[in-house]
């Protein structure tokens, strides 16, 4: 009879599985079948480990999707503050990083499908909702209000509503993501370029916030 030891080490390692291995295979489900369709089975299988195995560390489809916005997003947060910080002195700067970063570190990851995950059914799990608004919405909101307020305040930019300016802001960067894990995925679409897309949102989003000697009329 073949013993512990004498198993392939692979096999030995997948029962062994890692969090973070379990937490990439919930992502990668999430993002192609939705919260509500993904099954702890599937999970677990796609992991290459038991369902036993992996409600050693979850008991509960919730508490594994925390773990995936808590490994993979939260510490882009943290980047995102270290950033703000460097760039401190110089706001158009700062929103150039801002929007390269949240591409390079999310948009175009896996993450990136998160946001139409949450669009999608947000009022189907509230609780879930509400975690991601308050920790990667409102958080990732306060770092791109601040790098604006900043740019006001040194006479940068021109003055705006700051709160309701962030929303505007986010709002081509979302569209992008979405595109990607939607259209872009299924279609034979023309893909957007992401590094000409992004060139050019930085282009016109900068030319109307700059101060300029004259205002164009509304």
């Amino acid at each position: 009879m073949t013993n512990e030891a004498q198993r392939p080490a692979a096999r030995r390692r997948r029962k062994e599985a890692r969090p973070q291995e379990l937490t990439a295979a919930a992502l990668s489900l999430f993002v192609e079948k939705g919260f509500a369709a993904t099954r702890l089975d599937e999970v677990a299988a796609r992991a290459g480990v038991s369902k036993g195995t992996l409600y050693l560390y979850f008991d509960s489809k919730e508490a594994l999707f925390l773990a995936v916005i808590r490994e993979g997003i939260l510490p882009v947060l943290d980047e995102g503050r270290r950033m703000l910080a460097e760039h401190a002195d110089d706001p158009v700067a700062a929103l150039r990083a801002y929007i390269r970063g949240w591409w390079s570190m999310l948009g175009d990851t896996p993450y990136g499908g998160v946001p139409k995950l949450m669009m999608s059914e947000a009022q189907n799990f509230p609780e879930v909702a509400n975690f991601y608004l308050t920790e990667v919405i409102q958080p990732g909101r306060a770092l791109l209000q601040e790098i604006i307020e900043r740019g006001v305040a040194g006479g940068v930019f021109r003055p705006v509503d700051s709160k309701l300016i962030t929303h505007i802001l986010m709002a081509p960067m979302l569209h992008l993501a979405l595109w990607r894990h939607s259209f872009a995925a299924c279609c034979q679409v023309p893909d957007m370029q992401a590094d000409d897309y992004l060139d050019e949102y930085f282009r016109l989003l900068v030319h109307g916030l700059l101060v300029h000697d004259k205002e164009p009329n509304p």
